[in-house]
Order: C-alpha cells, then structure tokens, then sequence
C-alpha cells in the first residue's frame, strides 16, 4: 500500500514538474534572449545562458518608442479602475447578499447572464457610442466602465458574504447604524482579504489587457503597455531585434510578477475560503 502510494506521489510530481517546466521555460527563454546579441539569438545549439550578457538592451527600449508613456498610461487605466470598481463591486455585493428590495434574484441574474454576451458582441456598438461622445482616442473607454464594477468580482464577494450571519446585520440595525456605516464598519472589514485577492486578478488583467486599447487608441503618446510592446514587434521583428524585443516584454511582466509573487497567498487563501462558504 505505501509502495502504490509513493508511486502515486511520484506520478504526480512528475507531471505538475513537466507542467511547471512547459511554462516557466518560456519566460527564462524570453529573459535569456533580452540579455543576448542579435546574432546569439540564432546560435546553434540555442544558449540558455547568455555568453556575454549584454544589457544595452534595455537602455535602447527607453529611447526606441514610448515605454515610459506606456507604463505611465498602463498605471492609471488600471489603479483607478481596480480602487474605483472594486468600491463601487463591493457595495453591489452587499446590496445582492445583505439587502432586501424588490426583483433582487432577478437583477443578480441578469447581472450574471451579461457575462455570457462575448465582447466582440458590444465592440462595434460600444466603439460607436463612445464615438459619439469624442472619447476616442483617449482613455477614458478604458476607465469609465469600469468605474461601475466588474460582475465576476460582484458574484465572488456576494458568495463571499453569504455566510456571514443576518444577526451581525441585524444587530447593528437596531443600533441605529445606516446601510452605508453598515458596509464600511462591518460588512467590508469582513470581506476585505476577497476585495484584495479580486483587486489584485483584476489589476492582473486590466495590465495585460490588449484589445480594448488597440480598439479606441491611435495616438503614440496615449498607448497602453501592451500597445507598445507590440508595436515594438511590429517595427523590430522584421529586423530580427528580438533581444529589443524580450527586453520589452520583461519590462512589461515585472510589475505584474512581483505583484503575484508578493500577494500570492492572499489570492489563494481567499479563493479557497470562497469556494468552501459559497
């Protein structure tokens, strides 16, 4: 029996190990090729270990396009979206777990449904609209709708506070406490560990979003992260710069590899203790 199971365990660490091996080798392979020359890049057999490391690379990435705009645009698109939606998902949250109104259940269901509508769906309308109204071209078409919440984080924090006990909220309603002290005193302190997980997957994705921003941005200065990497492609491919290249896209990945890295935990912990309360 012990024998079958260390087998089992052997099996298994095996295959998570190939698995970590398949997605961690394109990352070291992409760092490797931003500390190597244009002509090492071709070198038969490939080199994993850069002979020598050269880091020019990331000196040319600040003067070669609009890095720096990028990442400065990148930064506001996806903190006040993250802090204002995550404010305005939260309270939404609350009202579908906590509150009683009329057609609640049916509200939060056709909530849900919006989820199954694909993008490309809403873009053309969405673009027209916000068209219409001369957003074009600026970041306000990345930031606005946002402004309003996210659904899968409003669904997540509800399970989150499902089970939290009707007499907590009770009890402080027979005290006098307003709806309002009722979220910010009790209700949010509760569900702050899932608002920080959500905040964090959300700024995940706002940062590495790519198609919205190729959609409504034209002008160089007011591209997102994304945008500029690509267009660092785009110019740089054809003549085989890839190290230009892998030196951006590392750029681009720090800041969401140290952000996974230091709240990893939290992001684990609060997915599990959601999924046992939901």
């Amino acid at each position: 029996m012990k024998a079958r199971k260390r087998l089992t365990d052997t099996l298994i660490f095996l295959l998570l190990l190939s698995g970590a091996v398949f997605m961690i080798a394109p990352l070291l392979w992409m760092l490797s090729t931003s500390l190597k020359t244009r002509e090492a890049v071709f070198a038969l057999p490939p080199q994993w270990i850069p002979d020598p490391f050269v880091f020019v690379k990331y000196r040319e990435i600040w003067e070669k396009g609009p890095l720096l705009s990028g990442i400065r645009n990148s930064v506001i698109v996806s903190v006040t979206v993250t802090v204002v939606g995550a404010f305005t998902s939260s309270l939404a949250a609350f009202s579908f777990a906590k509150l009683r109104f009329p057609g609640k259940n049916a509200i939060f269901l056709m909530l849900l449904g919006s989820i199954m509508i694909p993008y490309p769906v809403i873009m053309i309308p969405q673009f027209l609209m916000f068209s219409h109204v001369g957003w074009v071209d600026t970041l306000l078409p990345l930031i606005v709708p946002g402004l309003f919440g996210n659904v899968l984080m409003i669904f997540f924090l509800r399970q989150y506070l499902v089970s939290v006990p009707e007499t907590i909220i009770e009890a402080a309603k027979i005290d006098g406490t307003s709806y309002f002290g009722l979220f910010s005193r009790i209700v949010f302190p509760l569900m702050s560990p899932a608002v920080a997980a959500q905040i964090i997957l959300w700024f995940m994705g706002l940062w590495n979003d790519y198609l919205a921003p190729i959609i409504y941005l034209n002008s160089p200065e007011k591209l997102t992260l994304q945008l500029v990497i690509a267009n660092f492609n785009a110019n740089y491919a054809i003549q085989t710069d890839y190290p230009l290249i892998m030196a951006a896209s590392v750029v681009a990945l720090l800041p969401m590899l140290i952000v996974f890295l230091i709240f990893q935990r939290r992001i684990i912990e609060s997915v599990v203790i959601s999924g046992v309360k939901g």
